[in-house]
């Protein structure tokens, strides 16, 4: 068994994929036994094949590629790379991500250290050396209508502030999907990650379901990485709309029935007035009339394309 295994996933960006794989082994101490895991989440085959021939070049002998005939977003590639996985923890790390010290050494160290931790992230920095915001609070009715802003105010303990850098270890709602470190045995317990979600707040789900576990998010500073922001992912009126989905997705499995509904009644109001002033939202608004269901979801789009 490893230590660590590292999950990855490609789609489309097999440059991203192969400067994050040489940071990790650049920068991880030999005493960590760790496997690299990686996904290709049905990139065209050009940018796989790419990917393949780095894979079967490199000398690192605990790498592994595995291609899904079918792109099933965040969760689901995540979920596909932990079959091929035998360690104590598990590190889902995204592939626009470099290293900037021994990562994998300093969480590790946390989670032996502190059995309160269910899940932690590193620290990010921007490409130019910039802080970059590491930790949120979960989504939900609150922070949707009133603001993270407004909640940090009232209650600072709860919800620790966001764009202030952080030197000491700190307990946080959810640290973000671009790192996450945890036990496997706390993964596994509650399930890993809920598939039904494609695209973002799969980080949410998951420390949400570990905190009901007494199992918590912390962000350790000390370990930290360079994160490309959305290089993976291209902004588009159909990433916007995946968003709304799986916010509201969110917001049903966690907070019922009532909560769903408030958080769908102010969206809809935000985005028609919006729409007014910016049309290019009547897309979204037209969608959050519609409830913005599931079966909307760029999942339900995906063609099973075999190499």
């Amino acid at each position: 068994m490893f230590d660590i295994a590292i999950i990855l996933i490609n789609y489309n960006s097999s440059k991203h994929t192969i400067n994050c794989i040489q940071s990790i082994i650049d920068n991880t101490s030999e005493k960590i036994n760790y496997q690299i895991i990686i996904t290709d989440n049905c990139s065209e085959k050009e940018d796989y094949f790419t990917l393949k021939t780095f894979c079967e070049s490199i000398s690192f002998p605990n790498l592994e590629l595995h291609r899904s005939n079918i792109n099933t977003g965040f969760g689901g590639g995540n979920m596909f790379g932990v079959q091929y996985t035998n360690a104590k923890y598990y590190a889902f790390i995204n592939n626009d991500t470099l290293f900037l010290n021994d990562c994998l050494s300093i969480l590790k160290s946390a989670l032996d250290d502190n059995k309160n931790i269910g899940i932690a992230g590193a620290q990010a920095y921007k490409e130019n050396g910039d802080f970059m915001t590491s930790l949120d609070h979960f989504a939900s009715p609150a922070r949707e209508i009133i603001g993270r802003n407004f909640l940090e105010f009232i209650n600072p303990k709860k919800y620790p502030k966001r764009k202030q850098k952080h030197s000491t270890p700190i307990q946080v709602n959810f640290v973000p999907g671009s790192f996450m470190f945890l036990r496997a045995a706390d993964f596994n317990e509650i399930g890993g990650f809920d598939t039904t979600i494609f695209l973002y707040y799969e980080e949410t789900d998951l420390c949400l379901r570990l905190a009901k576990k007494s199992k918590y998010a912390y962000l350790i500073p000390d370990a930290k990485f360079i994160h490309f922001h959305g290089a993976s992912t291209e902004k588009s009126i159909a990433i916007k709309k995946e968003l709304k989905i799986s916010l509201l997705y969110i917001m049903r499995k966690h907070y019922g029935y009532f909560g769903h509904k408030v958080v769908l009644t102010y969206l809809i109001l935000k985005y028609f007035i919006s729409s007014i002033l910016k049309p290019k939202n009547w897309a979204l608004f037209l969608l959050l009339i519609s409830g913005a269901p599931i079966s909307k979801s760029l999942k339900t789009k995906q063609s099973i394309i075999t190499v």
